[in-house]
C-alpha cells in the first residue's frame, strides 16, 4: 500500500458516472486491444493533438505498401450523422505510413469524434477529442505523464485516466519511449515477460520507427490516445539518454555516426508518429483560465551537461570540498550555460506578459526536467552496504560532497543551469506571473514552492513516472518513507516527495485554485487501474506556494 491512503473526494474521480458516460459516447472497453495489429490497415488507432479554440490535429497509421489518400471526417456525434468538417491525408511510405491532417472551423470547448476512411471503404476506429475553451472556464483538466518504460511493466496510468472519462486534455512531459537496445534498460532480469522490446538500440531513422510502432502497440496507451487531445513534447530519451544540443551520453559518433544525423532521425520520427507540429514550443490558449507553455529544453539549445564527478576527479578526499567550492562559485553559475537559448527565452518572457496582461489567473509551463532544487544530505550514505555498485557508491558519494557546498545533485535538470533558471525566474516575476510548472524526467513524485532569493515565484508540480523506477531502485538500504522525509528535510523549497510509485498526475486549474493529484498505481507489473494511493497539493491564485 502507499504511504499516501485513498483520499473520499479524488479531483478526477473514477466513478459509474464517469463510466456510463464513455458508454454512452460508444468508447466504454478501456484496455481492450483497438485492433489487431496486422502488417496491413489501420495499424495503430488513431490519435489527435495540437489542440485549439478552433482546430485539432488528427493522426492514423494505414498501411498498404504504397500511398494512400486517407479521407479524414470530423463530427458531432459518434456516429457520424453530422459531419462538420472533412479532409485528406496522406498515408505514405516516405512517412512510415502515418498520416495527419487539421481540422480547422471548429467549435470552441466541444467535444467531437472523428475517423479516416480507406480508399477501400476500411474505416478507422473513432476517436473523441475535444478543443479548447474561450471566455469563462470554471475547472479544465489534465492527465500528466511522463518516463514511459514499455519493458517495466504495464501503462496502467494511462488506463486509469482512460477510465476516469473526466479529463479535457492529456500532457506528456517526454520520455514517452527509451531508446536502449534490448536487456540493457530493463535489463533482462527487469523486463517483464509479455513486454518485448527491439533486439537493437533506437538509433537511425528506422530503428526509431521500430520503437514507435513497439510502443504504440500498448492498448492502453492506444486507448487514451483514442479518448483525449494530446499535448508532448520529447526529452532525451526520445533521441539519447543525457541528449543536449551537440550530443548525448548515449551516443557515440564512432559506432553510431554524426550526432546531427542521429538527431534529425529522432526528430523526423517522433513527428511522423504523434499528432505534433513542427514547432519546439508553443501556447495553448485555456480560455481566461490559463495558458499552457510548452518548451523544448533539450535538443535546440541546451550546452554540455556539467560534472561533478569531473570536479573533483583524481583528488583526494579532503581536497574534494575545496574543489566543489570552486566548481560552484565559477563553472556552475557561468550564465552562458544554457537550457532554453536566447530566442526561446525571449519568447516565453514576452508569452508570460501577454498571458498576465489578459488577466490569466494561470500561467502554466509544461517542461521536461525538474526546476527545483535538491542537494542530497550526508544521511543517505549512512548503511550502504559494502556490495553496492561502484557506479552508485561513487555517484553517492561525490552527491553528499556536493550538498557540503550547497550544491544540488543533479547537473541533468535546472539545477545544473542556475543562471537560466534564474533568468526564468526573473522574467516570471517581471511579468507577476502565477507560475505553475509541470515537470517529468526523474521518475519520482515532488512538489515544490519555487522562490527567487526569498521572492516568492510560483510553484512545481512534478509528477512520478508511468513506469520506470526511481529512487528506490538504487538506494535500497532506506526506506522510501524515510528518503522522503530526509529529502525534504534538507531541501527548503521541496515541500512533499514520494520515492518509490509509479503514476500520473491528475492537474486541475480553477480561478481560484491549481491542484495535483498524484495517483500512485499500486503495480505496474500486472495490467491493473487499482491506485495504491493519492497526494494532493494545492496552491491558491495568487500565493504562490502550496497550501500548508
Amino acid at each position: 500500500m502507499s504511504m499516501y491512503p485513498p483520499e473520499p473526494a479524488p479531483v478526477l474521480p473514477t466513478s459509474r458516472r464517469a463510466a456510463m458516460k464513455l458508454a454512452v459516447l460508444g468508447l466504454a472497453g478501456a484496455g481492450v486491444p483497438l485492433l489487431a495489429q496486422t502488417p496491413k490497415g489501420f495499424s495503430h488507432g488513431v490519435a489527435s493533438g495540437e489542440p485549439g479554440a478552433t482546430r485539432m490535429l488528427l493522426w492514423t497509421r494505414y498501411v498498404s505498401g504504397g500511398e494512400a489518400r486517407l479521407r479524414w471526417e470530423m463530427a458531432s456525434d459518434d456516429q457520424f450523422a453530422h459531419v462538420v468538417a472533412h479532409g485528406e491525408a496522406l498515408a505514405s511510405p516516405n512517412s512510415d505510413s502515418c498520416a495527419k491532417g487539421y481540422v480547422t472551423g471548429l467549435r470552441p470547448g466541444t467535444w467531437y469524434h472523428y475517423r479516416f476512411i480507406a480508399p477501400d471503404g476500411t474505416k478507422s476506429v473513432t476517436g473523441r477529442t475535444r478543443t479548447l475553451p474561450v471566455g469563462k472556464v470554471a475547472k479544465f483538466r489534465m492527465a500528466v505523464f511522463s518516463c514511459s518504460n514499455f519493458g517495466f511493466g504495464w501503462f496502467n496510468a494511462y488506463a486509469h485516466a482512460a477510465e476516469s472519462g473526466d479529463f479535457d486534455l492529456a500532457v506528456h512531459l517526454g520520455d514517452y519511449y527509451y531508446e536502449y537496445k534490448r536487456g540493457e534498460y530493463p535489463s533482462a532480469k527487469q523486463t517483464l515477460e509479455g513486454r518485448v522490446l527491439p533486439v537493437d538500440e533506437a538509433a537511425t531513422l528506422a530503428t526509431y520507427r521500430e520503437r514507435h510502432a513497439t510502443y504504440r502497440a500498448d492498448p492502453d496507451l492506444q486507448r487514451l490516445h483514442q479518448l483525449l487531445p494530446w499535448v508532448l513534447m520529447w526529452d532525451d530519451h526520445e533521441s539519447a539518454n543525457d541528449s543536449y544540443r551537440d550530443g548525448a551520453e548515449n551516443h557515440d559518433p564512432a559506432t553510431e555516426g554524426p550526432w546531427a544525423m542521429r538527431k534529425a532521425a529522432a526528430r523526423r520520427a517522433y513527428r511522423e508518429w504523434l499528432p505534433v507540429s513542427d514547432h519546439d514550443w508553443g501556447t495553448y490558449e485555456i480560455g481566461q483560465l490559463a495558458t499552457l507553455f510548452k518548451i523544448e529544453s533539450r535538443l535546440t539549445a541546451r550546452t554540455k551537461q556539467l560534472d561533478l564527478q569531473e570536479a573533483v576527479k583524481g583528488l583526494p578526499e579532503d581536497k574534494a570540498e575545496v574543489a566543489l567550492a570552486k566548481f560552484r562559485d565559477g563553472t556552475w553559475r557561468d550564465p552562458a550555460h544554457t537550457l532554453l537559448g536566447a530566442t526561446q527565452e525571449a519568447w516565453l518572457a514576452s508569452a508570460l506578459k501577454t498571458s498576465v496582461k489578459a488577466r490569466k489567473p494561470w500561467q502554466v509551463v509544461a517542461q521536461q526536467i525538474v526546476m527545483g532544487s535538491i542537494a542530497m544530505g550526508p544521511d543517505v550514505i549512512a548503511g550502504m552496504p559494502a556490495t553496492t555498485s561502484n557506479f552508485i557508491k561513487e555517484r553517492l558519494l561525490v552527491d553528499v560532497e556536493a550538498g557540503k557546498v550547497d550544491l544540488p545533485l543533479n547537473m541533468d535538470a535546472w539545477d545544473g543551469y542556475p543562471a537560466a533558471r534564474d533568468r526564468l525566474f526573473k522574467s516570471a516575476l517581471n511579468a507577476d506571473a502565477n507560475l505553475v510548472v509541470l515537470s517529468g524526467d526523474s521518475h519520482n513524485a515532488w512538489a515544490f514552492d519555487l522562490d527567487r532569493k526569498g521572492t516568492r515565484v510560483g510553484v512545481e508540480m512534478a509528477g512520478q513516472g508511468v513506469t520506470s523506477p526511481g529512487a528506490e531502485s538504487s538506494i535500497r538500504w532506506i526506506k522510501p518513507d524515510d528518503l522522503a522525509k530526509a529529502t525534504v528535510a534538507r531541501n527548503p523549497q521541496l515541500k512533499w516527495c514520494d520515492m518509490s510509485q509509479r503514476g500520473y498526475m491528475a492537474v486541475e486549474l480553477t480561478p481560484a485554485s491549481a491542484t495535483s493529484e498524484y495517483r500512485f498505481l499500486a503495480t505496474v507489473r500486472q495490467r491493473s487501474t487499482v491506485l495504491a494511493g493519492t497526494k494532493r497539493m494545492t496552491v491558491l491564485a495568487g500565493q504562490r506556494k502550496f497550501e500548508a
